[in-house]
């Protein structure tokens, strides 16, 4: 809506169906916030435990098997899975809690296991991992695929958000924004509507890539334009910049220096331009290509 508001004589916001901003501020600042439960495949995981015949056996309902509500988590730590420990002369530290040893659960809620895991070793799963545990689960599959396929697949499904990095917490944002507009197209099919386009602002999503992680980074920013979505990033990495459609070169330099439009247009058009201080380095690495 703001940015609605500040368009004035433009054209073509008209077709865009939504905004999303995606910057590298933190998931969550508590460990009860998870990259399951933000990008809402939590709810599916605790519902396939519910329907597993060790729940219906011991009448466990979806909600037991949350570690923030008082029938699922361990008592002794309220689902934190540490305690806080005190020190003479240093500030306090965290030690895994002593009753359930880091698991969060109490031990009911751990005798209930879906295809031999219960939820805590479930939880410790890494996306690699759970992406081939829940393969027959298309509801889970994908969105583990597509952390998979942003570089995110060493982290755990459990693993507290305030843990993450910037760049780790911004791709899981994208993921989860990308998981949005590929249901809102599939209803859009459905509906024998045309497909929704939704534009993107990416802030530095290559901060803290491995170069073949960045290549993961391309082929799923082409994937929301494929789907008819305008995807504009903020971005320093020479490969991803010479991936995009159109350039904006802006500076000459940085700081009070710049904010200037230099160059702009296709990626070999700013590389001819004699203005831009960034053309030779585009030049080189389109000769690298």
């Amino acid at each position: 809506r703001e940015l609605r508001a500040a368009w004035t004589g433009g054209k073509g916001l008209e077709s865009v169906r939504a905004l999303y901003q995606v910057d590298q501020s933190p998931l969550g600042k508590t460990p009860r916030s998870t990259p399951a439960t933000y990008i809402g495949i939590f709810d599916e995981i605790r519902k396939l435990f519910a329907q597993s015949a060790d729940a219906r056996r011991l009448g466990f309902d979806a909600g037991r098997f949350s570690f923030n509500t008082a029938s699922g988590h361990c008592e002794a730590c309220k689902g934190t899975g540490y305690r806080k420990q005190e020190m003479d002369f240093l500030p306090p530290c965290t030690v895994p809690c002593e009753t359930c040893r880091g698991a969060r659960y109490n031990s009911r809620t751990l005798q209930v296991r879906y295809k031999g895991r219960n939820i805590a070793e479930v939880l410790d799963m890494n996306m690699e991992e759970a992406a081939g545990f829940f393969a027959s689960q298309p509801r889970l599959a994908d969105p583990l695929r597509l952390l998979c396929d942003t570089g995110l697949g060493y982290l755990t499904l459990g693993q507290a958000s305030n843990t993450l990095s910037g760049g780790e917490a911004q791709r899981i944002k994208l993921v989860a924004e990308l998981i949005k507009g590929r249901r809102a197209a599939l209803a859009a099919i459905r509906k024998g509507r045309a497909l929704p386009q939704d534009l993107y602002l990416i802030e530095e999503p290559t901060i803290g890539l491995h170069p073949q992680d960045v290549r993961l980074l391309v082929q799923v920013l082409r994937r929301l334009v494929a789907h008819g979505n305008t995807v504009v990033v903020i971005e320093h990495n020479l490969e991803l910049i010479c991936e995009a459609d159109y350039v904006i070169d802006v500076g000459p330099g940085a700081g009070d220096e710049g904010g200037a439009i230099v160059a702009e247009g296709t990626v070999q058009q700013v590389a001819r331009s004699r203005k831009s201080l960034t053309a030779p380095f585009i030049r080189a690495e389109l000769r690298g290509k």
